[in-house]
């Protein structure tokens, strides 16, 4: 269960970057009736005939966007000179992944 509301919740975060309706809300509010489907957004229709978000990022599902954040890697590493030392190195984010932290909340340490 946890892991469900987990991904509703990151879902939620991550609309904009995704083919998610983000006005699905307004739209249902509009309905003539509560039996009706809901039509999708003028943006939303939008931004599945551009493939891109609003700052010109290429959308994802939900589960490509995990993918292409399964590229960032986390490495610990030493020097042969002091092997108790403990160096961290991390890939840069591209702009995508940079804009999926900002939009979570989340801050990536800084290493060159």
């Amino acid at each position: 269960m946890l892991a469900y509301y987990v991904e509703w919740h990151m879902r939620s975060l991550l609309k904009p970057l995704l083919f998610d309706d983000e006005l699905i809300n307004d739209a249902q509010a509009t309905r003539p009736s509560a039996v009706a489907k809901t039509q999708r957004s003028a943006h939303a229709t939008h931004k599945d005939a551009t493939r891109r978000a609003d700052d010109g990022l290429p959308l994802h599902s939900f589960q490509t966007l995990l993918q292409d954040l399964a590229t960032l890697t986390y490495n610990i590493t030493h020097t042969a000179l002091n092997p108790k030392a403990k160096i961290i190195l991390t890939t840069r984010p591209t702009p995508l992944q940079e804009k999926v932290f900002k939009l979570l909340g989340i801050t990536l340490p800084r290493t060159q």
